[in-house]
């Protein structure tokens, strides 16, 4: 309590030029009259900020470097007598000592920090306040600044109109696993009015914003721009209540916890819609080595896809000779090749709905000639933003769209009936496939008839016997028998001799 009314005290001996550096350091609005800044700079105090804090005694130990310069003698604590002193000559505020890197938790340079005053009520509740002491190793988050140069993507389906907050740090402060921070923010009463006018209840539905508060969150890295990233085990409050957040994605991985997919918070049905009431927002997460996230808050304004559609119709459409030209590139002929493509087939039919395109078009980043319907590839974005292309499975965000006019000429040439494949040339030209398909369908149907009369003959002649005799081959020559014999003796007694005659009977 006796440092939070130091840092008070400091804050209102300030003059213009040290609580216009300490709003701007914190991100906040530096115009207006004194008694303003000084509100201002006094309601920083509350977020308990260690980057801020240090902030106010950095512009302090400045201004009292300054004095001890200028005096002779130490001075005592200071009084409400003493402060205008202080500031008595702009000369003495510009005779500081020379600065030396030196890191400390709020990510910027300082001063060394000067013997601490004998006397007075500083000498005990803020020069000897361990987070104010010279540390030989700086803080986890002592390379993060309290407004990292972080860039977040820029989301097609909402209109940026204000930075509400700019990013900022989640600063974990001390060694616990568990982290929590707060943040503030203001509406003017422009946006407060713009945001309560654009009301839109739906039947059935609850209350939507057409222009709403959005918040983000991001990794801390300047090299590119962040996409929406949430830190493990987030928790965020607004106004004391509790802000839902996406649902994580499931994961079959062990000890891997699920994350969030990068979407937007819309926190506009938890804000306070006056410019004279501050908005508290709370957020709780688990610190990860190696890794630091911001937050931010912005004010946006909600598109729905048959706008995005209308914008994407105004960029004008790609002329038919680019594809044309890709054409003849494709069904160039190559003389090492011996096989050569002479026609292309392309499908007039929308790999997201199986529908007829009506506004064909494709990334600039896809090499393939197939299109897509822009309004069904918008509205499935709407629903769930993935920006993918379904011909190929590349990013195609919406920037990078753009209507293929050579296909469009086709759809809009009359030509097509119920043709829902067209046939490209080596020439660039195209032609329809519907006699090709009658025939198909014709020469189908005979197929059938054919089958039929198979079949039928089937049932005259048992299938299983024609094919025993079909797979099996010829039987091999059965082995020759002998001859059955009978003996049918007798005796001639004519002649008078002994001779015996012999009838084979041969059975067969």
């Amino acid at each position: 309590m006796a440092e939070a009314e130091a840092l008070k005290s400091m804050v209102m001996s300030f003059r213009v030029s040290e609580l216009q550096m300490l709003l701007g350091f914190a991100g906040r609005n530096k115009s207006g009259r004194k008694t303003e800044l000084q509100a201002r700079a006094v309601e920083l105090l509350r977020m308990r900020s260690t980057p801020v804090e240090m902030k106010i005694k950095e512009l302090y130990k400045t201004i009292h470097q300054a004095h001890t310069t200028g005096a002779t003698m130490q001075p005592s604590a200071p009084s409400a007598k003493d402060i205008p002193s202080v500031h008595s000559s702009s000369a003495m505020q510009q005779q500081s000592a020379p600065r030396s890197n030196v890191y400390n938790p709020g990510g910027y340079a300082t001063d060394r920090p000067l013997p601490p005053p004998t006397t007075g009520m500083y000498a005990s509740s803020i020069y000897h306040h361990p987070s104010y002491q010279h540390k030989t190793s700086p803080p986890v988050y002592s390379s993060y600044p309290v407004h990292p140069d972080v860039k977040l993507k820029r989301l097609p389906f909402f209109d940026l109109l204000g930075e509400l907050l700019k990013p900022s740090t989640l600063a974990p402060q001390g060694s616990q696993s568990l982290q929590e921070g707060g943040f503030v923010f203001h509406l003017t009463p422009q946006q407060a009015t713009d945001i309560g006018t654009s009301r839109e209840l739906r039947p059935g539905c609850k209350m939507e914003y057409v222009i709403q508060v959005q918040m983000r969150f991001c990794l801390i890295e300047s090299s590119c721009e962040q996409e929406d990233c949430y830190p493990q085990g987030i928790a965020v409050k607004v106004n004391g209540k509790v802000c839902p957040l996406p649902n994580p994605i499931p994961t079959n991985k062990p000890g891997v916890e699920p994350k969030r997919p990068p979407r937007p918070v819309n926190i506009t049905h938890m804000v306070r819609l006056s410019p004279t009431v501050p908005n508290h927002v709370t957020v709780s997460w688990n610190v990860e080595y190696g890794k630091a996230y911001a937050v931010a808050i912005y004010l946006v304004r909600k598109l729905s896809s048959s706008e995005l559609l209308q914008r994407l119709k105004q960029r004008g459409v790609r002329p038919p000779d680019y594809t044309r030209g890709l054409i003849k590139e494709k069904l160039q002929e190559d003389i090492d090749c011996e096989i050569a493509t002479t026609s292309l087939r392309v499908s007039l039919m929308c790999p997201l709905g199986k529908m007829r395109m009506t506004t064909p078009c494709k990334a600039t980043s896809c090499y393939h000639l197939q299109c897509f319907d822009a309004s069904l590839y918008l509205q499935m974005n709407e629903r769930k933003p993935t920006w993918m292309c379904p011909v190929c499975d590349k990013p195609a965000i919406f920037d990078n769209l753009v209507i293929d006019g050579y296909f469009q000429q086709v759809l809009d040439s009359g030509k097509l009936k119920d043709c829902n494949e067209v046939q490209l040339h080596q020439d660039g030209s195209w032609s329809s496939l519907v006699i090709k398909k009658e025939q198909t369908q014709e020469l189908s149907l005979a197929d059938k008839s054919l089958v039929k009369v198979e079949l039928d003959d089937v049932v005259v002649i048992p299938e299983p016997k024609e094919q025993v005799i079909a797979e099996q081959p010829p039987p091999p020559p059965a082995p020759k028998k002998e001859p059955t014999v009978i003996d049918l003796t007798f005796s001639d007694s004519d002649d008078g001799s002994d001779s015996v005659k012999e009838v084979s009977l041969v059975k067969t």
